[in-house]
């Protein structure tokens, strides 16, 4: 199922949100690990919950509010040639068939974020971008 994120509260309030993990590997994986333990237990006013199945390549704020996915395929829609949003320093693709799925092109992975309508996308955006920078090398 490339390029889907698929997000589902199992539990109501406070349970594990179903969010299905990428399978990156070597490079790719290690940056994602560290990434993992850079991100923010608060997101733009969200709380970091637990993800199911548990894996160090998803992160998900709220009710499945914000979900990312550390080592996703390149986006399918994307052209080589697009322009593409940069927010400090790192460029973002926005998906323009879904609006809420923007992609981090990082150096050697790419980082694939939902934000849901509750949350203003450039300020998640910023703060993910020096976590993204760190654990990438950019």
């Amino acid at each position: 199922m490339p390029a889907v994120l698929a997000v589902l509260v199992l539990s109501g309030c406070g349970g594990a949100v179903r969010v299905d993990p990428p399978n990156p590997q070597g490079d790719t994986a290690r940056a994602c690990r560290t990434l993992e333990g850079r991100l923010p237990r608060t997101l733009d006013g969200a709380e970091r919950v637990p993800s199911e199945p548990p894996s160090p390549y998803v992160a998900v704020w709220g009710e499945a509010e914000i979900a990312l996915r550390c080592g996703v395929p390149r986006p399918a829609a994307m052209d080589p040639q697009q322009q593409v949003t940069e927010v400090d320093g790192v460029p973002w693709f926005n998906d323009p068939a879904r609006p809420a799925l923007f992609t981090a092109l990082a150096k050697g992975g790419y980082v694939e974020v939902t934000i849901s309508a509750r949350h203003q996308p450039a300020g998640v955006l910023v703060d993910l971008a020096a976590p993204i920078k760190a654990a990438f090398g950019g």
